[in-house]
């Protein structure tokens, strides 16, 4: 209940920081024209990074509490979720911030980059351009979900945390189960049903009055409201969703990095666990 509390303030932040950010990414386009459209998409997108991932890193604290010292997070006001708070505002905050701004310039490259689709001369470039893009912000967007967890554990800095989790993965042979991990594509789906839904909303808004968006120049309206409407309830959703997928992929790492612990502190769990891993994984679990 307590990340729940934590999710929900900065959800409440991002919903303010849109709101900002849409009013003065308009006026600003008035007058400076659309070349400021680059910085505005990368100050949104790392802002929504930086939330996010800060959200991530509270959580991996949290659940590492729990799974160490479970006395210290058995309750919504527990010390656990405050200081990892705490550590994840302050100490490890220069880490949170360089992992997003390498996201958030690859993402708001790719916006630019679906914007010059249309033009028909350099149709084949922007396939290849969208493509090495893709693939970027995947490797990093793969790297930072596991490093951010040893930042939130550890108080590692960003690059030795994203060396260590994944020298921890290959040391035990893991590649396969964390490859196998859905738990993305489900959060994922349902952050992009919520956004399609904000993006409807905003299609009709569009619709409704005609000169929503005639101060920045912008004549078809119906698709400028779907895509902001898109992106803010996108945004906003993912950073909900990103404490379940924290919490379980900081339950992956602990369960590779100290099982004996979490026997101890909760054998009836970690009897279960053990039982559906082996299943599922036989050959990856046997020694589990």
């Amino acid at each position: 209940m307590g990340l729940a509390v934590v999710a929900y303030f900065f959800l409440f932040v991002a919903f303010g920081w849109s709101i900002w950010w849409s009013v003065a990414a308009g006026g600003a386009m008035n007058y400076m024209g659309t070349g400021a459209l680059f910085l505005f998409l990368v100050s949104y997108y790392w802002t929504h990074q930086v939330i996010q991932n800060t959200v991530h890193v509270t959580t991996a604290g949290v659940v590492g509490t729990w799974w160490h010292v479970p006395e210290e997070a058995s309750s919504c006001c527990s010390s656990a979720i405050k200081d990892s708070f705490i550590r994840a505002t302050t100490y490890s905050f220069g880490s949170i911030c360089f992992g997003s701004l390498l996201v958030a310039l690859i993402q708001a490259l790719r916006s630019l980059q679906h914007a010059l689709r249309d033009n028909e001369d350099f149709n084949f470039l922007v396939c290849i351009v969208d493509c090495i893009l893709g693939c970027m912000e995947a490797i990093i967007e793969y790297l930072n979900k596991w490093a951010y967890i040893y930042v939130g554990l550890y108080g590692y800095s960003y690059l030795e945390a994203g060396k260590n989790v994944i020298t921890l993965f290959q040391n035990k042979g893991w590649s396969a189960i964390i490859t196998d991990n859905l738990i993305d594509n489900v959060l994922l789906m349902m952050s992009v049903a919520i956004g399609l839904l904000t993006g409807l909303i905003g299609l009709l808004l569009a619709v409704l009055d005609n000169n929503l968006f005639a101060g920045i120049g912008i004549d078809d309206g119906g698709s400028v409201g779907f895509f902001v409407g898109f992106l803010v309830g996108y945004v906003l959703a993912s950073i909900l969703m990103s404490v379940v997928g924290s919490a379980v992929n900081t339950v992956i790492v602990c369960f590779a990095e100290a099982p004996a612990e979490f026997q101890q502190n909760h054998p009836q769990l970690s009897d279960e666990m053990r039982f559906a891993w082996t299943q599922a994984w036989p050959v990856e679990c046997g020694s589990l």
